[in-house]
């Protein structure tokens, strides 16, 4: 449920959904932490930038949703914003957070990629 002022940020493309998540509340989906700018010419009737926002479903997908969250841990995730006809949809998915092993075995990739770029580097300084 989107006002009139985020509308017409989200159709100028000033929506941003990198950082936000989904979650249930008394049978109400809502999004978080989706950062939509305010309108140029809101004026007074302009829209707070990160408020939640209630996303809506049918009954049945929301409590597929439910089950999946509620049994095994897992998060609601945005994937993108886009319109169809004159509607805006949120394609959302269920996403499972890394581990500690997964974690650690990113960490040494970047370290290892650091340490060839520095090689690289130095090698180009001789």
């Amino acid at each position: 449920m989107l006002l009139g002022t985020e509308v017409k940020s989200i159709r100028l493309g000033n929506a941003q959904i990198s950082e936000s998540f989904a979650r249930i509340i008394k049978s109400e989906l809502f999004l978080f932490n989706a950062h939509i700018s305010e309108y140029e010419y809101g004026g007074v009737d302009n829209h707070e930038t990160q408020r939640p926002r209630k996303l809506l479903l049918k009954q049945r997908e929301l409590e597929r949703l439910r089950v999946e969250v509620e049994t095994a841990g897992k998060t609601i995730v945005p994937l993108r914003l886009f319109f169809k006809d004159a509607l805006i949809k949120c394609e959302i998915a269920i996403g499972v957070g890394k581990n500690l092993r997964d974690k650690r075995q990113d960490l040494k990739k970047k370290v290892a990629q650091r340490e060839a770029d520095q090689a690289l580097k130095n090698s180009f300084r001789k």
